[in-house]
C-alpha cells in the first residue's frame, strides 16, 4: 500500500498504480482533484484523498485505505514542507519505508555524518528514527519548467529500535537542538544555555562521558550525544 503526497496531475501516481496493490494520494489543491479523478479513472486501486498531509490522522488513513497491506510512502514532496512532512511521517510509526524526492541540500543534511558541514539537528532526528540513504540526484533539466535547484531521492527505513539507548527521548532532542542552535558555541555553553542548567552540571556530564566541554556539536556523534543526555539526566 503506497501513500503518495502531492500527486499533482498524477504522473507518478499512474506509475505507482501499476506496481502497488493500493495507492492513496493526498492532494491539498482543490483545483487538481477533478483532473486526478479523470487521469486515474482507469485505476480502481487508486484513492484520491483531499486534504493537508500535516493535519490528517495518518494511523486512521492507513487503517482505512490499506487493509492489512504493508504501508510505504513514495512521493515527490513539495519542497517547502519537506521537514514537517518527514517529521509527521516518522512520528506516525506507520510506514515500512519512506522514499521521497526532495531538494538535494536537504537530502544531504538528512544523510550527513558527524564532522561535516551538513550535519545538524535534523540529521540526528532522522537518523534516530530511520536508516537514511541518499539514492540518486535528479538534475533541473529533468523537470518542466526546470527549477533552480538540484533534487535528490532519499529512502528512510524506520527502525524498530532506536540506534542509541536513551531513557528520556524528549530530553535527548532538547540537548540536540540546544547543541546545534548556535553552532559556534562549545557543547558546554550551548547545552547549559539551551537547557538552563548550571555549567558545572554539564561539565561533570562531559567528564563522565569523555566528551571535551570545548567540542562543537558537529564534532559529536549520536552515540556521544546520547551518552551526554544520560549523564545529565542522572545528575
Amino acid at each position: 500500500g503506497v501513500l503518495e503526497i502531492g500527486p499533482g496531475i498524477g504522473p507518478l501516481t499512474e506509475q505507482l498504480a501499476q506496481l502497488a496493490d493500493q495507492v492513496t494520494a493526498v492532494e491539498l489543491d482543490q483545483n487538481l482533484l477533478p483532473i486526478l479523478q479523470e487521469t486515474m479513472a482507469d485505476y480502481p486501486n487508486v484513492s484520491i484523498v483531499p486534504g493537508d498531509i500535516l493535519k490528517l490522522n495518518l494511523p486512521q488513513l492507513v487503517t482505512d485505505t490499506f487493509h492489512g497491506l504493508t504501508p510505504i510512502v513514495c512521493a515527490n514532496l513539495p519542497y517547502n514542507i519537506t521537514t514537517p512532512v518527514l517529521t509527521v511521517l516518522l512520528e506516525s510509526g506507520q510506514f515500512a519505508s519512506i522514499t521521497v524526492m526532495i531538494q538535494r541540500e536537504v537530502a544531504k543534511r538528512i544523510c550527513a555524518n558527524p564532522r561535516t558541514p551538513d550535519y545538524g539537528a535534523f540529521s540526528l532526528y532522522c537518523q534516530y528514527h530511520a536508516a537514511c540513504e541518499l539514492l540518486f540526484e535528479v538534475p533541473p533539466q529533468a523537470f518542466l519548467p526546470a527549477p533552480k535547484v538540484t533534487s535528490a531521492v532519499i529512502r528512510l527505513t524506520p527502525t524498530t529500535e532506536p540506534p542509541v539507548p536513551v531513557v528520556d527521548k524528549q530530553l535527548f532532542f532538547r540537548i540536540v537542538k540546544a547543541s546545534f542552535a548556535m553552532r559556534r558555541k562549545t557543547i558546554l555553553n550551548a547545552v547549559s544555555a539551551g537547557l538552563s542548567v548550571p555549567k558545572e552540571q554539564v561539565s561533570n556530564a562531559c567528564a563522565t562521558t569523555g566528551i571535551s566541554p570545548t567540542a562543537r556539536a558537529e564534532q559529536l556523534s549520536m552515540e556521544q550525544l546520547a551518552a551526554l543526555c544520560c549523564a545529565i539526566e542522572s545528575k
